[in-house]
């Protein structure tokens, strides 16, 4: 009897635990649907935020594309400017060398009509006192022809001397109104060189103003690192890029022998202290792969031998930038200008002012960027240049 009620007990005991954990089972089915459920609505918001963020980054892109370009053209209307501003400081120093020998000119034209009218106005009182009256007796004295005839030949001499005196006098009236007329034309044209001059520092201060704007946003949008990080590879890439085509151009040069026989024999193309070195670090782990020298803005920058201009244009990054072929796969490169002198195919001599110092390219400070390549590859621009 108590074996069977044992027996039952077991197995209501095994029937409760069966469906104890039956109902374990079923209840727990629902809850990792709804888990699961939960982690796909999250996946699903993270890959909306992702596709966000793309957007985002894509938009901020285009923007700063578009400020590049706008920074760019402010570069290249500066550049325009400080070159019309320079012609018109040449054109002024001529009016003014113009004005300053018209007047030394008129100086002396006043004081030779002085001597000429005191010389008029004594002969014409010398003229009044004597009157005809010598001359006339002369005529009647029929006693000494001889004398009369070299007295009739003085006078015809003295008169034909005084009408050359007020002829010369008239030529030096005519002379000297001449010179007034000149002066007048070139003290106007003065006027309108200031006037020009004062319109073009006007246009200057406008778009340095407007590139001052340009860069403050253009900085506004790099202040992540990573961007910035990114913008300097990109920068890194397209300067390669372009030095790669001007080394195709290059190989026209072949009579050119280079800078191998020149270490420490060369100038500095500006004079003025390294504020990045060669070599030294950049942005994270991009190094400097030439120097920036300081250098106030509009002081030229000369090129460093001999060469050909291979490259005149603005280059992303690095402002208006002349690049130098010397030969033998020497190639010197000269960045952040204001202006650019010389164009491509232009021959320059050691030391012929090539550019003017400026901060193109979005640069905070003036300063020429500095670069010495041999067959692509930068090398220290101390090994050249003392």
């Amino acid at each position: 009897m108590s074996k069977h009620y044992s027996l039952i007990i077991a197995l209501w005991l095994g029937c409760i635990s069966y469906l104890a954990s039956s109902i374990v089972i079923v209840n727990a089915n629902p809850f990792r649907s709804a888990q699961e459920n939960e982690t796909d609505q999250k996946l699903d918001q993270i890959k909306k935020e992702i596709s966000q963020q793309k957007t985002t980054i894509k938009q901020v892109n285009s923007q700063r594309n578009k400020l590049e370009q706008q920074l760019k053209q402010s570069d290249l209307a500066i550049s325009t400017v400080v070159k019309k501003l320079a012609i018109t400081q040449q054109q002024l120093a001529k009016t003014q060398s113009t004005l300053a020998s018209l007047e030394q000119q008129q100086i002396k034209l006043l004081a030779q009509k002085q001597q000429q009218e005191e010389l008029l106005a004594k002969q014409l009182r010398a003229a009044y006192s004597s009157g005809n009256h010598d001359y006339i007796k002369l005529l009647l004295n029929q006693e000494n022809p001889a004398k009369v005839q070299r007295s009739v030949t003085y006078y015809q001499y003295l008169n034909n001397a005084r009408i050359a005196e007020i002829d010369q006098f008239k030529n030096t009236i005519t002379q000297l109104h001449q010179v007034k007329v000149e002066q007048m034309e070139e003290a106007q044209k003065l006027q309108q060189l200031k006037q020009e001059q004062t319109d073009q520092q006007q246009q200057f201060s406008q778009q340095k103003k407007a590139r001052e704007q340009t860069i403050a946003k253009l900085n506004k949008q790099l202040l992540n690192s990573q961007q910035k990080l990114n913008k300097l590879e990109q920068e890194e890439a397209n300067l390669k890029a372009a030095l790669a085509r001007i080394a195709k151009l290059s190989q026209q040069e072949a009579s050119l022998n280079g800078l191998s026989q020149l270490k420490r024999k060369l100038s500095w193309p500006v004079k003025g202290k390294i504020r990045r070195s060669f070599g030294s670090s950049k942005q994270g782990y991009l190094k400097w792969k030439g120097v920036l020298l300081s250098a106030p803005v509009g002081k030229q920058v000369t090129t460093i031998h001999n060469g050909t201009v291979l490259f005149s244009d603005w280059l992303k990054g690095y402002g208006l930038v002349t690049v130098v072929d010397h030969g033998d796969g020497y190639m010197s490169l000269y960045g952040h200008n204001q202006a650019l002198l010389k164009s491509v195919g232009d021959r320059v001599e050691t030391g012929e002012p090539i550019a003017l110092v400026g901060q193109s390219g979005g640069q905070n400070q003036s300063g020429l960027y500095f670069e010495i390549r041999h067959n692509g590859q930068a090398v220290n621009p101390k090994l050249w240049c003392r």
